[in-house]
């Protein structure tokens, strides 16, 4: 449901790979992360215990939830071996709209939606055109459209809207493509987490947003300092998701509470730091 990406030539990856990466596609907003379907998992730990953790069916667990810890801990825990999944219905049904917007209107548009019962289900905005997925039962998809309809959207046909959402899920559509061309030029691709209520960070760069505004694609060479600074103030944080420069951290330095967190989970489940050393804080 949260539809991860499949990444690479083959588009093909393994479960404990989706959940250790804890990436989710254009249906984030709307139905959750990876962690939220994550019921149970077992892992092989730096001790080379098998731990057991959550279970396969719902409300399986009291107190703090093990098994979700390992959705996006990149493998620097232990190596997963199972995991447990929540599943959902798949929409009865389907459409998606367009409209010609800059980035503050498509912003103010989809807080908007956000305030209204519409099924909106992903959401995205590059190069002055907002993209908006609607899923859900037959005559509340009919609603949506009737009413976005009277605010100048356009349907775009179904085929042409599942290349789109697919490309878009695993970042091979037209902006990841002229990242790609920008990267080898010396740029940086970005992911910034903010509340989708932010306006504009008004970056240098090209822009890509989804998840109604709360995820920020940014394909840039302008400095480092700058990006996460423009992040941090809107209250998130910013990712340097691809570059070639491997001289800047790709991840923002935690408080000093979140970093004794980080290094007392390391140490509890891999004492000797055997898994992923560094790929998440430098010296763990």
């Amino acid at each position: 449901p949260f539809e991860p990406p499949r990444l690479g030539t083959s588009g093909a990856g393994t479960v404990g790979g989706m959940v250790a990466a804890g990436l989710a596609g254009p249906a984030r907003a709307a139905v959750g992360g990876v962690r939220d379907f994550v019921l149970g998992a077992s892992v092989i730990n730096g001790r080379g215990q098998w731990l057991h953790f959550g279970g396969q069916v719902m409300k399986n667990v009291a107190g703090y939830d093990i098994s979700r810890l390992m959705a996006g801990s990149m493998g620097i825990l232990g190596v997963l071996t199972n995991v447990s999944l929540k599943v959902l219905p798949r929409p009865l049904a389907t459409a998606t709209v367009r409209f010609e917007s800059d980035e503050a209107s498509a912003l103010e548009r989809m807080n908007a939606w956000a305030a209204q019962p519409l099924p909106v289900h992903a959401s995205a905005w590059w190069n002055g055109t907002l993209v908006v997925r609607l899923s859900g039962a037959q005559a509340a998809v009919q609603s949506a459209l009737k009413h976005m309809s009277g605010e100048g959207a356009e349907v775009v046909d179904p085929d042409l809207a599942l290349n789109f959402w697919q490309g878009l899920r695993d970042q091979r559509d037209e902006y990841f493509e002229a990242a790609e061309s920008a990267l080898a030029r010396g740029a940086r691709l970005w992911r910034i987490s903010v509340p989708d209520t932010s306006g504009p960070l008004n970056l240098e760069g090209d822009t890509l947003m989804e998840w109604g505004g709360a995820l920020r694609w940014l394909c840039t060479d302008a400095p480092a300092q700058a990006v996460r600074g423009a992040a941090e103030l809107h209250g998130g944080h910013a990712t340097v998701y691809r570059s070639v420069d491997r001289d800047i951290a790709a991840f923002s330095d935690l408080s000093a509470p979140l970093s004794r967190l980080h290094r007392q989970l390391k140490a509890a489940f891999d004492p000797k730091g055997l898994f992923n050393r560094g790929r998440l804080i430098p010296d763990l």
